[in-house]
């Protein structure tokens, strides 16, 4: 199973912002376990949607430089009300500190005003190519990949903006 969680990107601001949101579905695949008579998003799947979120802000604003970011590290996550079908999960991620091998960020979801996750998370972002040379050319189809992913969840959001 291979998740992209973000439906949409709304704002990216390059000075260390992102809002982003996900729409759950009953169509979700995890649902059917997680729970079959009471389907809600698993929480480190709302974990791992703000670390989506971080990572499309990084792609952003460094032009797609990376082609590979991993969550390396999550701190004070707190859960809030459930995420159940048909509801939508507003996403901010904003930039706290960044060095050359590592990026942090505080993240929130939320759900019509209640908070459904929040974190503090470290990001690692890298080449393939820098760990093996031979791979410079599943680099360059990763990131192709992810710049036509990126032109499609910016497509047709409503009030999409990116600070300048």
């Amino acid at each position: 199973m291979r998740f992209n969680l973000v439906d949409r990107i709304l704002e990216v601001d390059p000075r260390g912002s992102i809002r982003a949101y996900k729409q759950l579905t009953l169509g979700e695949e995890y649902l059917a376990d997680h729970f079959p008579t009471f389907p809600v998003m698993p929480g480190v799947l709302m974990l791992q949607t703000l670390v989506e979120t971080a990572a499309w802000f990084l792609r952003v604003r460094d032009d797609f430089k990376h082609s590979v970011i991993t969550l390396r590290e999550a701190k004070n996550v707190k859960y809030g009300t459930f995420m159940e079908p048909g509801r939508r999960m507003m996403l901010s991620a904003e930039l706290v500190e960044e060095a050359p091998d590592r990026v942090t960020f505080k993240g929130k979801g939320e759900v019509e005003g209640a908070q459904t996750v929040s974190a503090r998370f470290t990001v690692g972002r890298y080449n393939l190519r820098d760990r093996d040379p031979a791979w410079h050319t599943q680099d360059t189809r990763i990131v192709d990949h992810l710049r036509c992913l990126y032109v499609m969840l910016r497509a047709n959001a409503q009030n999409a903006t990116v600070a300048r």
